[in-house]
Protein backbone atom coordinates (compact mmCIF):
# COMPACT_ATOMS: atom_id res chain seq x y z
CA UNK A 1 0.00 0.00 0.00
CA UNK A 2 1.40 3.34 -0.94
CA UNK A 3 1.81 6.22 1.64
CA UNK A 4 -0.95 8.33 -0.17
CA UNK A 5 -3.69 5.26 0.01
CA UNK A 6 -2.57 4.28 3.19
CA UNK A 7 -3.17 8.17 4.75
CA UNK A 8 -7.11 7.25 3.06
CA UNK A 9 -7.20 4.12 4.81
CA UNK A 10 -6.33 5.75 8.18
CA UNK A 11 -8.69 8.49 7.86
CA UNK A 12 -11.63 6.45 6.67
CA UNK A 13 -10.73 4.18 9.51
CA UNK A 14 -10.73 7.36 11.51
CA UNK A 15 -13.50 9.57 10.62
CA UNK A 16 -16.07 6.86 9.23
CA UNK A 17 -15.40 3.56 11.34
CA UNK A 18 -14.68 5.60 14.80
CA UNK A 19 -11.36 3.38 15.71
CA UNK A 20 -8.54 4.59 17.99
CA UNK A 21 -5.18 5.10 17.39
CA UNK A 22 -4.05 1.44 18.69
CA UNK A 23 -6.82 -0.32 16.74
CA UNK A 24 -5.95 1.48 13.14
CA UNK A 25 -2.62 0.46 13.44
CA UNK A 26 -3.24 -3.45 14.44
CA UNK A 27 -5.55 -3.59 11.76
CA UNK A 28 -2.63 -1.94 9.22
CA UNK A 29 0.15 -3.19 10.68
CA UNK A 30 1.79 0.35 11.51
CA UNK A 31 2.64 2.28 15.07
CA UNK A 32 -0.13 4.13 16.85
CA UNK A 33 2.72 6.84 16.25
CA UNK A 34 2.49 6.76 13.03
CA UNK A 35 -0.97 6.64 12.62
CA UNK A 36 -1.49 9.87 13.81
CA UNK A 37 0.91 11.45 11.76
CA UNK A 38 -1.12 10.06 8.86
CA UNK A 39 -4.30 12.07 10.19
CA UNK A 40 -2.28 15.18 10.51
CA UNK A 41 -0.80 15.03 6.85
CA UNK A 42 -4.47 14.14 5.06
CA UNK A 43 -5.42 17.45 7.01
CA UNK A 44 -2.42 19.10 5.79
CA UNK A 45 -2.86 17.78 2.43
CA UNK A 46 -7.11 18.51 2.32
CA UNK A 47 -8.08 15.15 2.12
CA UNK A 48 -9.78 15.34 5.13
CA UNK A 49 -11.71 18.43 5.86
CA UNK A 50 -13.14 19.15 9.75
CA UNK A 51 -16.00 21.80 9.68
CA UNK A 52 -17.09 23.00 12.60
CA UNK A 53 -21.26 23.24 12.00
CA UNK A 54 -22.92 25.46 14.95
CA UNK A 55 -24.73 29.02 14.37
CA UNK A 56 -21.64 30.88 16.51
CA UNK A 57 -18.83 29.28 14.85
CA UNK A 58 -15.82 31.42 13.24
CA UNK A 59 -13.73 31.02 10.38
CA UNK A 60 -10.22 31.69 12.28
CA UNK A 61 -7.98 31.24 9.13
CA UNK A 62 -10.01 33.76 7.21
CA UNK A 63 -9.70 36.50 10.33
CA UNK A 64 -5.73 35.61 10.75
CA UNK A 65 -5.51 37.03 7.27
CA UNK A 66 -7.87 39.73 7.02
CA UNK A 67 -5.61 41.09 10.28
CA UNK A 68 -2.16 40.83 8.32
CA UNK A 69 -3.68 42.02 5.06
CA UNK A 70 -5.11 44.66 6.21
CA UNK A 71 -3.21 46.00 9.56
CA UNK A 72 -6.45 45.66 11.67
CA UNK A 73 -6.83 44.78 15.32
CA UNK A 74 -9.09 41.91 15.44
CA UNK A 75 -11.30 40.44 12.85
CA UNK A 76 -14.31 38.16 13.41
CA UNK A 77 -15.48 35.88 10.39
CA UNK A 78 -18.70 33.55 10.69
CA UNK A 79 -19.26 31.11 8.11
CA UNK A 80 -22.24 31.43 5.44
CA UNK A 81 -25.42 29.72 6.87
CA UNK A 82 -27.48 27.33 4.06
CA UNK A 83 -30.19 30.12 3.97
CA UNK A 84 -29.28 33.36 2.97
CA UNK A 85 -31.60 35.30 4.56
CA UNK A 86 -29.87 34.23 8.61
CA UNK A 87 -26.05 36.21 7.39
CA UNK A 88 -27.85 38.90 8.77
CA UNK A 89 -28.27 37.41 11.97
CA UNK A 90 -25.25 35.25 12.01
CA UNK A 91 -23.18 38.09 11.81
CA UNK A 92 -25.21 40.40 14.37
CA UNK A 93 -24.52 37.79 16.74
CA UNK A 94 -21.28 37.87 16.22
CA UNK A 95 -20.81 41.22 16.43
CA UNK A 96 -22.98 41.39 19.76
CA UNK A 97 -20.38 38.27 21.24
CA UNK A 98 -17.51 40.05 20.39
CA UNK A 99 -18.56 43.66 22.12
CA UNK A 100 -19.75 41.85 25.15
CA UNK A 101 -16.47 40.16 25.42
CA UNK A 102 -14.29 43.16 25.12
CA UNK A 103 -11.70 44.89 27.59
CA UNK A 104 -11.62 47.00 28.56
CA UNK A 105 -15.73 47.07 28.53
CA UNK A 106 -16.71 50.63 26.48
CA UNK A 107 -17.49 53.65 28.41
CA UNK A 108 -18.46 55.64 25.89
CA UNK A 109 -19.82 53.73 22.75
CA UNK A 110 -20.32 55.89 19.55
CA UNK A 111 -23.12 54.16 17.46
CA UNK A 112 -24.57 54.34 13.78
CA UNK A 113 -27.65 52.87 13.33
CA UNK A 114 -29.58 50.95 10.21
CA UNK A 115 -30.75 47.14 10.04
CA UNK A 116 -27.43 45.66 11.08
CA UNK A 117 -26.97 48.15 14.09
CA UNK A 118 -30.62 46.96 15.09
CA UNK A 119 -30.06 43.10 14.58
CA UNK A 120 -26.93 43.44 17.05
CA UNK A 121 -28.77 45.48 19.48
CA UNK A 122 -31.65 43.07 19.67
CA UNK A 123 -28.78 40.25 19.88
CA UNK A 124 -27.15 42.35 22.91
CA UNK A 125 -27.85 40.48 26.06
CA UNK A 126 -29.06 42.18 29.38
CA UNK A 127 -26.11 43.10 31.42
CA UNK A 128 -23.83 43.16 28.13
CA UNK A 129 -22.04 46.37 30.30
CA UNK A 130 -22.52 48.36 33.15
CA UNK A 131 -23.00 51.92 33.09
CA UNK A 132 -22.11 52.35 29.34
CA UNK A 133 -22.99 55.91 27.69
CA UNK A 134 -24.42 54.67 24.13
CA UNK A 135 -24.03 58.22 21.88
CA UNK A 136 -25.56 58.38 18.46
CA UNK A 137 -22.95 58.96 16.09
CA UNK A 138 -24.95 60.86 13.10
CA UNK A 139 -28.00 62.05 12.43
CA UNK A 140 -31.61 59.79 11.86
CA UNK A 141 -34.63 61.13 12.92
CA UNK A 142 -36.80 59.50 10.22
CA UNK A 143 -38.63 61.82 7.71
CA UNK A 144 -41.42 58.88 6.77
CA UNK A 145 -41.78 58.33 10.48
CA UNK A 146 -41.03 54.27 10.29
CA UNK A 147 -40.46 52.48 13.72
CA UNK A 148 -37.35 51.45 14.77
CA UNK A 149 -34.33 53.26 13.65
CA UNK A 150 -31.18 55.60 15.29
CA UNK A 151 -32.86 56.44 18.78
CA UNK A 152 -34.02 53.05 19.39
CA UNK A 153 -30.84 51.37 18.80
CA UNK A 154 -28.93 53.60 20.50
CA UNK A 155 -31.32 53.29 23.47
CA UNK A 156 -31.77 49.47 23.22
CA UNK A 157 -27.81 49.20 23.53
CA UNK A 158 -27.87 51.52 26.50
CA UNK A 159 -30.61 49.85 28.15
CA UNK A 160 -29.22 46.24 27.74
CA UNK A 161 -25.92 47.54 29.05
CA UNK A 162 -27.09 49.49 32.14
CA UNK A 163 -26.36 53.18 30.86
CA UNK A 164 -27.70 55.63 29.18
CA UNK A 165 -27.99 56.93 25.08
CA UNK A 166 -27.53 60.65 24.39
CA UNK A 167 -29.45 60.84 21.11
CA UNK A 168 -28.85 63.01 17.95
CA UNK A 169 -32.23 64.84 17.47
CA UNK A 170 -31.41 65.43 13.95
CA UNK A 171 -32.08 64.15 10.34
CA UNK A 172 -29.21 62.15 9.18
CA UNK A 173 -29.25 64.93 6.12
CA UNK A 174 -30.86 68.45 6.12
CA UNK A 175 -32.15 70.12 2.96
CA UNK A 176 -30.04 73.44 3.65
CA UNK A 177 -26.39 73.90 4.70
CA UNK A 178 -27.73 76.60 6.27
CA UNK A 179 -29.91 74.33 8.66
CA UNK A 180 -27.53 71.74 8.97
CA UNK A 181 -25.01 74.48 10.86
CA UNK A 182 -27.84 75.98 12.77
CA UNK A 183 -28.74 72.51 14.44
CA UNK A 184 -24.87 71.43 14.58
CA UNK A 185 -24.67 75.15 16.25
CA UNK A 186 -27.49 74.37 19.80
CA UNK A 187 -25.71 73.26 22.79
CA UNK A 188 -27.71 69.89 23.46
CA UNK A 189 -26.83 68.81 19.33
CA UNK A 190 -22.67 70.32 20.03
CA UNK A 191 -22.79 68.30 23.27
CA UNK A 192 -23.45 64.67 21.64
CA UNK A 193 -21.40 65.14 18.87
CA UNK A 194 -18.66 66.00 21.00
CA UNK A 195 -19.53 63.14 22.73
CA UNK A 196 -19.42 61.18 19.92
CA UNK A 197 -16.54 62.03 18.60
CA UNK A 198 -14.04 61.50 21.90
CA UNK A 199 -16.01 58.11 22.80
CA UNK A 200 -13.16 55.34 22.83
CA UNK A 201 -15.47 52.78 20.86
CA UNK A 202 -17.42 53.05 17.71
CA UNK A 203 -19.67 50.38 16.20
CA UNK A 204 -20.92 51.23 12.95
CA UNK A 205 -21.61 49.81 9.55
CA UNK A 206 -22.01 51.11 5.65
CA UNK A 207 -24.88 50.77 3.59
CA UNK A 208 -24.29 50.27 -0.49
CA UNK A 209 -24.88 53.03 -3.07
CA UNK A 210 -28.43 51.40 -4.44
CA UNK A 211 -31.84 52.14 -4.76
CA UNK A 212 -32.56 50.24 -1.45
CA UNK A 213 -30.15 52.36 0.40
CA UNK A 214 -31.54 53.28 4.53
CA UNK A 215 -31.56 57.40 3.05
CA UNK A 216 -33.78 56.43 0.18
CA UNK A 217 -36.27 54.14 3.15
CA UNK A 218 -36.36 57.01 5.13
CA UNK A 219 -36.99 59.59 3.08
CA UNK A 220 -33.63 61.61 2.80
CA UNK A 221 -32.33 61.06 -0.64
CA UNK A 222 -34.40 59.61 -4.12
CA UNK A 223 -33.29 56.80 -6.56
CA UNK A 224 -32.38 59.46 -8.77
CA UNK A 225 -30.20 60.36 -6.40
CA UNK A 226 -28.64 57.79 -5.54
CA UNK A 227 -28.28 56.86 -9.65
CA UNK A 228 -26.27 60.50 -9.36
CA UNK A 229 -23.84 60.08 -6.87
CA UNK A 230 -22.92 56.56 -8.45
CA UNK A 231 -22.41 58.54 -11.51
CA UNK A 232 -19.61 60.55 -9.56
CA UNK A 233 -17.82 57.19 -8.39
CA UNK A 234 -19.84 56.50 -4.97
CA UNK A 235 -19.87 52.91 -3.51
CA UNK A 236 -22.09 53.45 -0.64
CA UNK A 237 -22.48 55.70 2.45
CA UNK A 238 -20.48 56.00 5.87
CA UNK A 239 -22.28 57.82 9.02
CA UNK A 240 -24.53 59.00 5.95
CA UNK A 241 -21.40 59.72 3.77
CA UNK A 242 -21.39 59.06 0.64
CA UNK A 243 -17.85 57.89 -0.56
CA UNK A 244 -15.69 56.60 -3.54
CA UNK A 245 -13.67 53.18 -3.74
CA UNK A 246 -10.67 55.54 -1.99
CA UNK A 247 -12.86 56.22 1.27
CA UNK A 248 -12.73 60.34 -0.11
CA UNK A 249 -16.51 62.15 -0.51
CA UNK A 250 -18.04 62.37 -3.47
CA UNK A 251 -20.44 65.23 -3.06
CA UNK A 252 -19.12 67.67 -1.24
CA UNK A 253 -23.03 70.18 -1.17
CA UNK A 254 -24.38 66.89 -0.08
CA UNK A 255 -21.52 66.02 2.86
CA UNK A 256 -22.27 69.85 3.89
CA UNK A 257 -25.83 68.83 4.57
CA UNK A 258 -24.95 65.90 6.50
CA UNK A 259 -24.77 65.42 10.61
CA UNK A 260 -22.51 63.38 12.49
CA UNK A 261 -19.18 62.12 13.61
CA UNK A 262 -16.44 63.38 10.74
CA UNK A 263 -14.86 60.10 8.48
CA UNK A 264 -11.48 61.75 9.85
CA UNK A 265 -12.73 61.45 13.76
CA UNK A 266 -13.38 57.57 12.96
CA UNK A 267 -10.16 57.30 11.56
CA UNK A 268 -8.73 58.57 14.68
CA UNK A 269 -10.77 56.26 17.04
CA UNK A 270 -9.17 54.20 19.72
CA UNK A 271 -11.72 51.39 18.61
CA UNK A 272 -13.90 51.30 15.61
CA UNK A 273 -15.67 47.67 14.95
CA UNK A 274 -16.88 47.93 11.54
CA UNK A 275 -19.81 44.88 10.97
CA UNK A 276 -20.80 44.12 7.47
CA UNK A 277 -23.10 41.28 5.71
CA UNK A 278 -24.13 40.18 2.64
CA UNK A 279 -22.58 40.27 -1.19
CA UNK A 280 -24.54 43.82 -1.74
CA UNK A 281 -22.18 45.84 0.50
CA UNK A 282 -18.96 43.90 -0.80
CA UNK A 283 -17.87 47.08 -2.62
CA UNK A 284 -18.04 49.58 0.22
CA UNK A 285 -17.07 46.57 2.69
CA UNK A 286 -13.59 46.79 0.76
CA UNK A 287 -13.30 50.66 0.76
CA UNK A 288 -13.87 51.04 4.64
CA UNK A 289 -11.45 47.95 5.34
CA UNK A 290 -8.75 48.90 2.94
CA UNK A 291 -8.73 53.09 3.29
CA UNK A 292 -8.38 52.63 7.64
CA UNK A 293 -11.70 53.28 8.55
CA UNK A 294 -12.09 50.38 11.03
CA UNK A 295 -9.89 48.21 13.06
CA UNK A 296 -12.19 45.72 13.53
CA UNK A 297 -13.92 43.83 10.95
CA UNK A 298 -16.81 41.72 11.77
CA UNK A 299 -18.39 39.74 8.89
CA UNK A 300 -19.81 36.60 7.13
CA UNK A 301 -17.04 34.00 5.22
CA UNK A 302 -18.34 35.60 1.45
CA UNK A 303 -17.32 38.68 2.22
CA UNK A 304 -13.99 37.68 3.74
CA UNK A 305 -12.84 36.20 1.01
CA UNK A 306 -14.32 38.68 -1.26
CA UNK A 307 -11.72 41.12 0.72
CA UNK A 308 -8.76 39.15 0.52
CA UNK A 309 -9.34 38.91 -3.21
CA UNK A 310 -6.58 40.43 -5.45
CA UNK A 311 -8.21 43.27 -7.06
Amino acid sequence: MDDELLMVRVAELSYDENKTQDEIGALLGISRWKVGRLLVQARERGIVRIEIVHPRARRLGLERELVERFGLRDAVVVPVPDEPDLVLERVARAAADMLTALRPVPRTLAVSWGRTLTAIADALPEGWAHGVTVVQANGGVSLNRRAGGAASVAATIAQRGGGQAMLLPSPAILELVETKTAIESDRTVAAVLEHAAAANTFLFTAGPADAGSAHVENGYLTPDDIAELVRRGAVGDLLGRYIDADGNTVDPQLDARTLGVALEQLRAAPRSIFVTAGAAKHDIARTVVSNGLCSIVVTDESTARELLEEK
